[in-house]
């Protein structure tokens, strides 16, 4: 329960704040590979549960991807990375396993964030070993949420109208 209450939390902090829109757009339709990491709404979470003996593995992982990012040109990876934000849980799961949150706010539309295919697009040079041990670090597969915003709480609440009979 207090890790909800924290990506909650962080899911506050992280949001910038955005005026009301008047017209949703259509949902996306979901990826057909199940280890895809679209998401089909308006922000995501990846909660990635890692042993803790391959902490070192995926942190040089993710903070490689971070690097590359970084230089990159691409306007649409720039535009992914530019929403999105990596953290850790001071708490373990019940297993003791890390937990990794990573939250993309606004999730990109038709964007796959998986760091394993985007640090093959991204490093030409990757040590072959660095996505076998990150692949082989995840205790479980990783959670994906697509999330779609209910209230901003700093801002005053639009009327809902409610259908009509």
């Amino acid at each position: 329960m207090s890790l909800f209450l924290a990506l909650l939390l962080l899911l506050a902090q992280a949001a910038a704040p955005q005026a009301p829109a008047t017209q949703k757009p259509a949902p996306l339709t979901p990826s057909p590979d199940p280890a895809s990491s679209h998401f089909t709404s308006e922000a995501g979470v990846l909660l990635v549960t890692v042993k803790p003996a391959a902490i070192a593995d995926y942190e040089l992982v993710i903070r490689t991807l971070q690097e590359a990012l970084a230089k990159d040109t691409d306007p649409n990876r720039s535009a992914a990375a530019k929403g999105w934000r990596v953290y850790k849980s001071n708490e373990p799961d019940a297993k003791g396993n890390p937990i990794y949150i990573h939250v993309m706010i606004p999730a990109l539309p038709n964007f796959d964030y998986r760091p394993s295919l985007l640090l093959d697009e991204l490093v030409q040079d990757l040590a072959p070993e660095l996505l076998a041990k990150y692949q082989d670090a995840f205790a479980v597969p990783p959670t994906k949420l697509n999330l779609i915003e209910l209230a901003h709480m700093a801002t005053t609440p639009v009327e809902v109208k409610k259908p009509q009979d």
